[in-house]
């Protein structure tokens, strides 16, 4: 009769210590990742960042850069990643950029060309100092030391 006992009282020992089966969970749909579209005016300043790193190299090198990137004159229209900072502000500094720019392709020797190429970069400067800082130390690695 002990075993018994023993036996039933092991059995419902071992029975409360089992965890309750638990149901399973269902997944719930995974979020769709999103990659990055970066605006038009974004894709356009990395091509004036390409464009102006290849006339640093020319002016380095002495030579003068032939001709002027038309293509840059879409900084009056090109999409914003934020469209409320196409402001009097930015226009005036993309107006004063393009001037200086386009004064770096009629320089009349590479150190004029040097200290023109130096002005637009720090137009640049000047400009995201008060919107999109964060390009500014990439934009400082144009300047012709």
């Amino acid at each position: 009769m002990m075993r018994y006992t023993l036996l039933i009282l092991s059995l419902f020992l071992f029975a409360c210590n089992t965890q309750p089966k638990q149901e399973p969970t269902v997944a719930k749909p995974a979020e769709k990742m999103q990659m990055y579209q970066p605006s038009e005016m974004a894709l356009l300043m990395e091509e004036m960042y390409q464009a102006n790193m290849k006339v640093k190299n020319q002016i380095k090198a002495g030579e003068l850069p032939k001709s002027f990137p038309e293509k840059f004159k879409n900084i009056h229209k090109a999409v914003l990643t934020d469209p409320s900072d196409r402001t009097a502000s930015f226009e005036s500094f993309s107006k004063n950029y393009l001037d200086n720019l386009a004064s770096v392709y009629t320089a009349a020797n590479a150190t004029a060309a040097k200290t023109r190429f130096n002005n637009t970069v720090n137009a640049c400067v000047a400009c995201h100092q008060t919107t999109c800082t964060g390009p500014i130390p990439r934009i400082k690695k144009l300047l012709i030391r």
